[in-house]
């Protein structure tokens, strides 16, 4: 079992960083992928527990794919 897998049986959710955030707390996102839903959050909020939107797949593919 990897990390990804343990962390979604424990009801967590694994956030990966976006590669265009730099380590210098400029404006970065996390997204985490979980049942059909993408989590998106503000990294510099992620430990107080700030808003998280939640998108649907098909909804963040249309969306990359018009960037």
């Amino acid at each position: 079992m990897n990390a990804v897998d343990q962390a979604q049986t424990n009801g967590e959710l694994a956030w990966h960083k976006s590669t265009y955030s730099s380590g210098e707390g400029g404006e970065c996102v996390e997204v985490a992928v979980a049942n059909g839903v993408v989590n998106v959050r503000d990294s510099k909020q992620a430990a107080e527990g700030g808003p998280v939107l939640k998108v649907g797949s098909a909804a963040w593919s249309t969306l990359l794919g018009t960037m």
